[in-house]
């Protein structure tokens, strides 16, 4: 055989495998991030929105705006902002005051918006709920740990809050990754807690694999796959992912309830379950969406707003990256709440009554989780704005 002819064939063999790798993972991200078109809601009467704002404006003062708060604080129904309020300091030293502009560190709001982007994907049918984690990281070595039970809390993994502040596992003069994380546990330093899918059990290490898989799939650091996939067809120009080498000396500051600055560790350099950074009035936007049957499948939202463990009674569940409080009358409340570092934050998500309630709070104080009771204002909801839990 001419030997000429022969490597023109090898070499166009291997072009040819190479241009069919790259084609679909370009198309994997062109084809989820072009701009989402908001729903239109009705518009709400003058007389409704002073009422609101009055009855909210009280709730604020009396309940949130206590003990030098520093925060975003904003009640919207329909899309139409009713009440926000900016107080506080995104660096107190240097008395920068925060706006509506300011970007909070969520905390574990993060989780909603890795869960969304995660959904996305799985109504492009990039990934599917079934699939085992172990088909993008074959080291895995837990076949029944799948982007279900991430989402849910349910696959049974320890929390690497928890194990890598062992010193045998992790030496914390480094800053922890999420490719660390699967290493560990690929490497039988740490075991499940329990059998993947038979319990929940709340933990950051799901939705830090979670970033990992995103990354996988579009072939994009996370950060990037979040801002391009999400936030920019959002209009969320206010939002990004942290990351810790870049922005440490730029991002707004953490603070304990005496304004002591509270300094970023070994674990801040994880993202998915924590480290994105937004403002209230972009979380609203992300909310808005959620509305929308282009943003994502009327398919998909039947199967995230809904619970997954019922092992035991009550009302406090938890869906596809989103909380719910289920009553035996039918009423369903959606949220979720977040802590890390001096950051409380609280977003609330009244689906039937298309209302969103959101408090950030970059200053530690539990004040935030009250906005919750707002939701009596909106609908029959088992609060009150009088009373103290």
């Amino acid at each position: 055989m001419n030997y000429k002819l022969l490597l023109f064939l090898i070499l166009f063999s291997h072009f040819s495998c190479k241009q069919e790798v790259v084609t679909p993972i370009k198309e994997r991200v062109e084809d989820i991030k072009k701009s989402i078109s908001l729903p239109k809601f009705i518009t709400l009467d003058e007389n409704y929105k002073k009422k609101k704002r009055k009855e909210i404006d009280k709730f604020y003062t009396d309940k949130i705006n206590l003990d030098d708060f520093s925060g975003s604080f904003l009640v919207a129904k329909n899309g139409q902002i009713l009440l926000e309020k900016y107080s506080g300091y995104s660096n107190y030293n240097k008395k920068e005051r925060l706006t509506s502009s300011t970007p909070i560190h969520l905390a574990s709001i993060s989780k909603v918006m890795t869960g969304t982007l995660i959904l996305r994907l799985i109504d492009k049918k990039k990934i599917a709920l079934e699939t085992s984690l172990q088909t993008f990281f074959p080291e895995f070595p837990y076949s029944k740990v799948t982007i279900q039970t991430l989402l849910t809390h349910r696959s049974g993994l320890p929390n690497y809050l928890y194990f890598t502040d062992n010193d045998t596992i992790w030496d914390k003069s480094k800053i922890l990754t999420n490719k660390d994380i699967l290493r560990l546990i690929s490497s039988n330093k740490v075991e499940l807690d329990f059998i993947p899918n038979s319990k929940f059990s709340y933990n950051n290490t799901n939705y830090a694999l979670l970033a990992l898989v995103i990354e996988k799939v579009t072939q994009l650091p996370f950060p990037k796959a979040m801002k391009k996939l999400l936030f920019d067809p959002l209009d969320m120009k206010s939002t990004f992912v942290f990351e810790i080498e870049k922005q440490k000396d730029t991002v707004s500051k953490n603070y304990k309830s005496t304004w002591e600055e509270i300094p970023f560790n070994f674990q801040d350099g994880v993202y998915g379950d924590k480290n994105i950074y937004s403002t209230a009035r972009d979380l609203l936007k992300l909310d808005l969406a959620t509305y929308s049957d282009e943003f994502l499948s009327k398919k998909i939202k039947e199967k995230a707003y809904k619970g997954y463990s019922y092992e035991k009674k009550g009302v406090n569940n938890y869906g596809l990256g989103i909380r719910l409080r289920e009553w035996d009358d039918g009423t369903i409340m959606f949220y979720h709440n977040g802590w890390w570092h001096g950051n409380k934050t609280s977003y609330v998500t009244l689906k039937k009554d298309t209302v969103a309630l959101i408090a950030l709070s970059n200053k530690y104080t539990s004040k935030v989780y009250q906005i919750k009771r707002l939701s009596s204002l909106f609908g029959n909801y088992p609060f009150t704005i009088e009373d103290e839990e």
